[in-house]
């Protein structure tokens, strides 16, 4: 019984060592992330925003053109 308290208590501080190290490995990765400025942000929202309003009305153009041909043909 002993045996199985002391292979335990080693698992368990593997366990430990397993977490410690994935934190202390993500702390380092963390340094080398190069983080945008605020001015490159704002340019790649400003691009985001642009693209969205631009494809909802090439959309939206399609549907009313396809509507407009759809009621020609069955009206």
């Amino acid at each position: 019984m002993a045996k199985d308290t002391t292979s335990e208590k080693k698992s368990e501080k593997k366990k430990q060592s397993k977490i410690g190290k994935w934190f202390k490995d993500l702390k380092i990765e963390f340094k080398k992330v190069v983080w945008p400025t605020k001015q490159t942000v704002a340019n790649n929202t400003s691009v985001v925003v642009g693209v969205i309003v631009l494809s909802a009305v090439v959309v939206g153009a399609l549907d009313e053109g396809f509507l407009a041909l759809f009621r020609a043909i069955y009206h």
